[in-house]
């Protein structure tokens, strides 16, 4: 028998009760987080690529790897869709991103799980990508992590209404950053946007989900708007081909 708080427990009983309370129990259906180490790794992810890209020089890096849609569509430099979620152009660029992610990511990291939250991320900042992608002028380089930051922000408003948290102050952010988004120049309001609605619908997966095969469900959900993404960017792809076709037919192969 083992020591309980009241008599005795037997061993049997003690190992079922341990094994239930490491069920999950949120509203995705996670076990609880008590650090929200993701949103940390990912703080430190986006820093330290920041102090490589400043090191290499910003808008090299930013050339090479941001958000460009003539190098995805014609050199077929897809990994741009979401590098550019980690390149920053400034240090006060970076400085904000990182907190607000610190600020909400812990929050949505508790609700989610670690790797639903992390799956979320991911979409939102893919999302974002895809979005600039798609409606962004040719010629545009875009970096920054805001559509991930956007795709929180969507994800706290849809995870709060389930839990019936007040979700004023987060309502409240997120209006004043779209608004500077159309009125500060240089800012890539499609990619906040399409991060915004990529993570509350991403959200909407996991904390909507059926109790029943909630799990299949929700990778049903996310596979749906990764199937999305694919659609939007082969339209955009065809659509870039299109346009550049007078162009590209009259560059020569030189050896």
């Amino acid at each position: 028998m083992i020591a309980a708080s009241v008599g005795f427990q037997c061993p049997q009983c003690v190992h079922e009760q341990n094994r239930g309370t490491r069920q999950a129990v949120t509203p995705a259906g996670a076990a609880l987080v008590s650090r929200p180490t993701v949103t940390y790794v990912l703080i430190a992810i986006n820093v330290v690529i920041f102090g490589l890209q400043f090191l290499t020089g910003i808008d090299q890096v930013a050339r090479n790897y941001g958000m460009w849609p003539v190098a995805v569509a014609v050199n077929g430099e897809w990994f741009r869709l979401l590098s550019a979620a980690f390149l920053h152009g400034s240090f006060l660029h970076i400085a904000f991103n990182m907190y607000v992610l610190f600020a909400l990511g812990p929050a949505l990291e508790r609700i989610l799980g670690h790797v639903r939250y992390l799956a979320l991320y991911l979409v939102a900042a893919l999302g974002g990508g895809i979005a600039s992608y798609a409606f962004s002028d040719i010629r545009t380089i875009s970096v920054g992590a805001s559509g991930a930051i956007f795709g929180l922000m969507g994800a706290l408003l849809i995870a709060g209404r389930r839990l019936g948290h007040d979700i004023r102050q987060v309502a409240m952010l997120l209006a004043v950053n779209v608004v500077i988004g159309f009125v500060a120049p240089g800012v890539d309001w499609r990619a906040h946007l399409g991060g915004l609605v990529a993570g509350a619908a991403a959200a909407a997966v996991f904390v909507y989900a059926p109790k029943k095969n909630r799990l299949a469900w929700q990778i049903f959900g996310i596979a749906v708007l990764l199937g999305l993404f694919i659609a939007l960017a082969a339209w955009r792809t065809a659509d870039i081909r299109l346009f550049l076709e007078p162009v590209l037919q009259d560059f020569t192969v030189q050896t």
